[in-house]
């Protein structure tokens, strides 16, 4: 396992910030923000997407007790339709980070865009969250909180097995929706069948 990082910079309160959904059919997007303390440590700590679901469960209340603070900011479907789904996922970090306390006056973003609000300074990583701690713990957080919500939404919406795909597009989920039809939590600005079953599906 990779040893990650603590801190990029060591001049201004320091967050790390990621998003997890983007490329879900159904449901949020949903970003966590993460100020970690200088003696922070936990030996399985990685990019979320690396651990398995009882690991990310494990870590998470670990993560929220140790974390100076911390943010989660979830922007639905409606609002992704609206605006797009990159616009919802700059929202959604906008939002986590507007939670912490302190403030944080740097913002670690996994990947390489970001657009900031109120002017904050911040640096974008490719592959963050498996080279720095707070981003690592941001993404286990956005994970597991946006699973949560898509375990909700499937006992209200049951067949399309949100419950272990969570909104991504499988071929169960994709079938689903061939079969079922689309529900409100589907985001109607993405394509939710490929071309020849989209052709199916309207003639239906």
């Amino acid at each position: 396992m990779p040893r990650l990082k603590l801190k990029y910079q060591k001049e201004f309160i320091e967050a790390g910030c990621d998003e997890a959904g983007r490329g879900c059919l159904a449901g949020p997007v949903v970003a966590a923000a993460v100020i970690l303390p200088d003696r922070f440590h936990i030996p399985e700590l990685n990019d979320s997407k690396l651990l398995t679901e009882k690991q990310r469960e494990r870590l998470r209340p670990i993560i929220e007790k140790k974390a100076i603070s911390f943010g989660v900011g979830i922007v639905d479907e409606n609002k992704i339709d609206e605006i797009n789904i990159l616009n919802a996922s700059f929202l959604a970090m906008h939002l986590a980070l507007e939670q912490l306390k302190p403030k944080a006056e740097f913002a670690l973003i996994d990947g390489n865009r970001y657009r900031p609000r109120n002017d904050i300074q911040y640096a974008c990583i490719v592959k963050g969250d498996s080279k720095f701690k707070s981003i690592a713990a941001a993404s286990i957080l956005a994970k597991t909180y946006r699973d949560d919500i898509m375990i909700r939404l499937a006992t209200e919406y049951p067949g399309y097995d949100w419950e272990s795909n969570k909104g991504y597009p499988t071929k169960k989920h994709r079938a689903a929706i061939l079969r079922l039809g689309e529900t409100p939590y589907h985001r109607k600005s993405f394509r939710l069948l490929p071309k020849q079953l989209d052709l199916k599906f309207r003639k239906a």
